[in-house]
């Protein structure tokens, strides 16, 4: 990732529009870790890169807090001060590091952000109460608040969603390059919006929900985080094979090397050239698949979905009401996600 010295114009606004989100749930956020088991309290710390392992005060990052940031704006585009979102940034950022622990154990991944998984550090099944305790959190903090039962509900179906997504998206490894069982485009697009979308259109609806806002615009937030998320995820797809490992902090051609069914690579599978690419996938060669995949449309296609899937984000932000400062930071969050200058 860049430093902040090497940011383009614009993305520091949106460095502080995250910072300032982060200030106003880490109070919350704390308050509500502090009141689990001191151990699991402690591998949840550690997992926010608020603490090393034993406990000790660290420096690592913690991740942007976006879904903390949807949910602020959320609250503020519906006219509600900042803090009327809070609740539901705690909620969707617990449920969402309950997650990534989760996933890291299912997917073998040995780090993130820079250091151990949870898994890694204090051993898989630790990181799996861990991720449960996290769960329980989310659902107690949500129940709390009044009419929580609705917002533990939305809640729960965006975690359902994103159990479906997640299951697709293992299932995906287990089936062929080509032929009539291979993953088609639009089966990949529904995986995304359920891993990736959910969560964030949950958090920009519930903050939304909180601050007062009616079903129509609640709708249209959920939309917003659903069509985001699956823009994001094709934008990682694209870096993931053509990226700068010196911003992305992977290899060059990583996912290719790790045989992954991403975005560009089905397009270019699904193209008259889609054998001879599945054959340099099968023989590891990634640079020469690379290079057919792009000759192959895949990464222009690509970008074009996700352009198409930002439209839609801003087709949902105007057609309905919403305060006018905090939903050009909402706009210039989601752009900026999406150009990865974050």
């Amino acid at each position: 990732m860049g430093g902040r010295h090497d940011l383009p114009a614009g993305a520091d606004d949106t460095l502080r529009v995250l910072d300032r989100c982060r200030a106003l749930t880490r109070p919350a956020l704390e308050e509500a870790i502090g009141r689990l088991h001191p151990w699991v309290g402690e591998m949840a710390a550690y997992s926010f890169g608020w603490c090393e392992v034993g406990g000790a005060p660290a420096a690592a990052s913690g991740g942007k807090g976006v879904r903390q940031a949807l949910a602020v704006l959320g609250a503020e585009a519906a006219g509600a001060p900042g803090r009327a979102g809070v609740t539901a940034a705690v909620a969707v950022e617990l449920v969402h590091t309950f997650s990534l622990l989760h996933d890291d154990i299912m997917d073998g991944d040995t780090d993130r952000r820079r250091r151990p998984a949870v898994w890694k550090a204090y051993g898989t099944g630790p990181a799996v109460l861990a991720g449960d305790a996290l769960f329980a959190l989310a659902v107690e903090t949500l129940a709390a608040q009044p009419g929580g039962g609705g917002a533990v509900r939305t809640l729960s179906a965006a975690l359902g969603d994103l159990v479906r997504g997640q299951a697709d998206d293992l299932l995906f490894a287990d089936r062929p390059w080509t032929g009539p069982e291979r993953v088609r485009t639009e089966e990949y697009r529904a995986m995304a919006e359920h891993k990736t979308g959910a969560l964030l259109g949950c958090a920009a609806a519930l903050g939304a929900v909180l601050g007062g806002a009616g079903p129509e615009t609640a709708g249209a937030l959920d939309r917003v985080g659903r069509h985001l998320g699956i823009a994001f995820q094709i934008v990682d797809d694209v870096l993931g094979i053509w990226g700068d490992p010196a911003v992305t902090g992977k290899p060059v051609h990583g996912d290719l090397r790790e045989r992954k069914k991403t975005f560009p690579v089905l397009v270019a599978l699904g193209s008259p050239a889609g054998d001879r690419i599945a054959a340099l996938l099968e023989s590891g060669d990634a640079p020469r698949a690379a290079a057919l995949i792009e000759e192959a449309g895949g990464r222009s296609t690509a970008m074009a979905e996700a352009r198409r899937h930002i439209t839609a984000v801003e087709t949902a932000l105007a057609g309905v009401p919403l305060a006018a400062a905090p939903a050009d930071e909402l706009r210039s969050l989601l752009g900026h996600l999406l150009r990865r200058e974050v």
